[in-house]
């Protein structure tokens, strides 16, 4: 029998890892006894339910270090696309949190996720957006998460920030930094405006951008549908990062960029992972 080298066993031990992070990610995608919703219900873009919830999870893991005994905050959980994978991750040590403006998909969460599920719970926040909950009774810019101070281990934002202003956005990032415990990270995505984006968006024409943003806009703003402002937000890179790190998050690793602006990459909107500046 050959020996391994003491030296291989821990790269060994992620290799292994990855392919069991890649059996389960298969296995989501393929099992049909898993909750998913009927097409009426869905508001939250198209694509497949669990392809897409799989393919999250991948990157909770890979880029944002998402361990199974985690406590996890989904700030913006929809109809629980994210949810749903999570249930086949998370063990008997981690727990899930999920948090959305919009009641209706806060009600099947809880019926068809939480009711199976006891280690996952589902908040509606009466948060007021133009798009998703127009008469909501809090100022988005003035909310607060329903949750204490240090509470969660892993905060996670997905098509969150691109439907925001720069207020909630600022609002949004304290929060994260109340509720985030010493060691916490947070994953989020975004359109991040930044040199290489502009260039793309300026190679493509206008009328064949996967989102008609102006790259030649003064910013730190940008709004894809002028007229529906909130439909698709994009943020100057560094007004985006400032944001959070005047709440106490600065950026943990390198952004992953994605290829909403035209550049060639796997991912479709820009991925962050922040942790507390002050420790």
């Amino acid at each position: 029998m050959t020996a391994i080298p003491l030296h291989a066993i821990p790269a060994a031990a992620a290799v292994a890892a990855d392919a069991r992070l890649d059996w389960l990610l298969d296995a989501i995608r393929r099992n049909r006894f898993l909750p998913v919703p009927p097409p009426d219900k869905l508001f939250i873009g198209d694509g497949d339910y669990l392809a897409i919830g799989a393919e999250f999870l991948g990157h909770f893991v890979r880029i944002g270090g998402l361990a199974p005994g985690e406590r996890v905050l989904d700030i913006g959980c929809g109809i629980g696309r994210m949810a749903v994978p999570l249930t086949q991750y998370l063990d008997e040590s981690g727990s899930y949190d999920g948090a959305d403006i919009v009641a209706d998909g806060i009600g099947w969460c809880r019926e068809a996720i939480g009711s199976r599920y006891e280690r996952f719970r589902f908040h509606h926040l009466d948060q007021h957006h133009p798009l998703y909950n127009p008469q909501g009774a809090v100022p988005t810019a003035e909310a607060t998460l329903p949750f204490p101070d240090g509470a969660f281990d892993f905060v996670f934002l997905t098509s969150v920030t691109t439907h925001l202003e720069a207020d909630a956005l600022r609002r949004y990032a304290q929060e994260i930094r109340r509720v985030l415990a010493p060691g916490g990270r947070c994953f989020v995505t975004a359109f991040l405006m930044n040199g290489p984006a502009r260039d793309a968006l300026r190679a493509t024409d206008r009328s064949a951008r996967r989102l008609p943003f102006d790259p030649d806009a003064a910013g730190p703003v940008f709004y894809a549908y002028p007229e529906q402002p909130t439909a698709a937000v994009a943020f100057d890179e560094d007004f985006f990062l400032a944001s959070f790190l005047a709440a106490g998050l600065r950026r943990k690793r390198p952004a992953v960029y994605g290829h909403w602006s035209g550049r060639r990459t796997p991912v479709f909107q820009d991925i962050c992972v922040l942790d507390i500046a002050d420790r």
